[in-house]
């Protein structure tokens, strides 16, 4: 086997420092399988209705995590990586009315205990985006009662795992649950309005908030925050006319989720909405929405160009002859150091965890190795974007390389692969790649330089 050299920061990197923690990340459907022992999920609806999925696959087995989570847990180790994060499937350790799942409860116990007894620290999604479809039935994220649901089931996990926890997150990419879900239909549970999405955002929200009440109750040693996704905004050009187009898509994209978490208030654009688009705001909601977080998660995959435009004064413009990733997304690590800066300037924010960071490419395996120079490249040049970043002032703790392993990429199916393993779907058999030996060989250089 060809040996692949280690990523490189700089020796004097914060993040190489005892206290900067790298890790990798999954999801619950995108790799647990066994479907037959919790729930069925807005995924499992969306993934049975004709075109929605790329490949018509499903999530029913996808990586048979559940069945080979032992191996998966070596594999992590193997990595020699600080953390791993992990989500919950809610249909998994609930019961429709409200009462646990004991064996499904065990499942994540067991995990959450190996993962402590070889030192790797768990970080915990309550939901990424596997919302149970009894409650989808009963309107979902429109109707103001599933944050309420939440609520019940984030206290009955954190009850349940008690101090096996180092960091929860209480929703992850809100904007994918809410604008893709509800508001263009890209993903489940297929809904096409505006005033859907902006309603399931702010339901969303308030779950979120009233989930951070619970973990501050019955997990206070637990770092307990929020993972929003972001995607900078550009102008096409200097006018100002594109450069208010940008300025208003971060703002309606963006700035929609992490402003009422900062300041308790959405961003200006909510007044160019239509009355019945906008947010169903109650009394208390904006103060219940902004309790203070330990940390943020932050997930960067590419950034966006607007240019005047649209209903809303924005509209995105696709750029040609740059380099791309396997989904189509422009590659463009300067543009994350640009939003970290940026972010840190307009708001107080708390530490920062880089909670994904990857890119799909078309991985093939030849003669038992799978060779990715285009990832490599992507994740050393969006590591030093990181670097750069902390040494501008910006208090980041972490990286999360996305994703541990090849897996069910939602409604492109098993088209396309993310991990630093490949995953062989037939024999479930797992290759580490070459950018997981790269990655391998930064925390190698990492323990050695903090034992000297």
């Amino acid at each position: 086997m060809t040996q692949i050299p280690p990523f490189k920061l700089p020796a004097d990197s914060p993040m190489m420092s005892d206290n900067f923690l790298f890790g990798v990340a999954t999801a619950s459907f995108q790799i647990e399988g066994a479907a037959d022992s919790r729930l069925p999920c807005i995924w499992d609806t969306f993934c049975a209705t004709a075109g929605k999925i790329a490949d018509g696959s499903d999530g029913s087995v996808a990586c048979d995590h559940v069945r080979l989570w032992r191996d998966d847990v070596d594999l992590i180790d193997n990595l020699g990586v600080d953390a791993y994060r992990l989500s919950v499937s809610w249909g998994r350790v609930m019961h429709a009315d409200g009462s646990v799942n004991r064996d499904g409860m065990s499942f994540y116990i067991d995990l959450l205990d190996e993962l402590n007894h070889r030192g790797i620290k768990p970080f915990v999604t309550l939901y990424h985006w596997d919302l149970p479809q009894y409650l989808e039935d009963k309107g979902g994220w429109l109707n103001r009662d599933t944050a309420h649901a939440f609520a019940h089931y984030v206290r009955a996990v954190a009850q349940a795992f008690g101090d096996r926890v180092y960091a929860y997150s209480t929703l992850n990419e809100p904007f994918c649950s809410a604008f893709l879900g509800y508001e263009t239909g890209i993903h489940a549970p297929g809904h096409q309005s505006r005033a859907m999405g902006r309603s399931a955002a702010h339901h969303l929200l308030l779950g979120h908030g009233l989930a951070m009440a619970e973990l501050r109750q019955l997990a206070p040693k637990a770092l307990a925050g929020i993972v929003l996704n972001f995607g900078p905004a550009y102008p096409q050009s200097d006018c100002e006319a594109d450069t208010r187009a940008a300025q208003l898509a971060h703002e309606y994209f963006n700035l929609w989720y992490l402003q009422p978490l900062m300041e308790g208030r959405y961003p200006d654009i909510m007044e160019a909405l239509a009355s019945d688009e906008r947010p169903p705001i109650e009394d208390g909601d904006m103060a219940i929405i902004s309790a203070p977080l330990d940390y943020l998660g932050i997930n960067y995959y590419t950034r966006n160009v607007y240019r005047a435009g649209g209903d809303l004064g924005f509209e995105e413009v696709r750029i040609e002859g740059v380099p791309r990733t396997a989904m189509g997304w422009e590659i463009v690590p300067a543009a994350l150091t640009d939003l970290l800066v940026s972010l840190n300037r307009a708001f107080t924010l708390p530490p920062i965890f880089i909670t994904e960071n990857g890119a799909a490419e078309d991985d093939k395996l030849v003669d038992g190795a799978v060779h990715d120079p285009m990832r490599l490249e992507y994740l050393q040049t969006h590591l030093l974007a990181v670097d750069t970043a902390i040494r501008d002032g910006v208090d980041i703790r972490g990286y999360f390389a996305w994703s541990l392993m090849d897996n069910f990429e939602w409604a492109e199916g098993y088209n396309k692969r993310f991990g630093l393993v490949y995953v062989d779907y037939q024999s479930q058999a797992r290759v580490l790649k070459s950018s997981a030996q790269a990655y391998r060989g930064l925390m190698t250089q990492k323990r050695a330089s903090l034992t000297k």
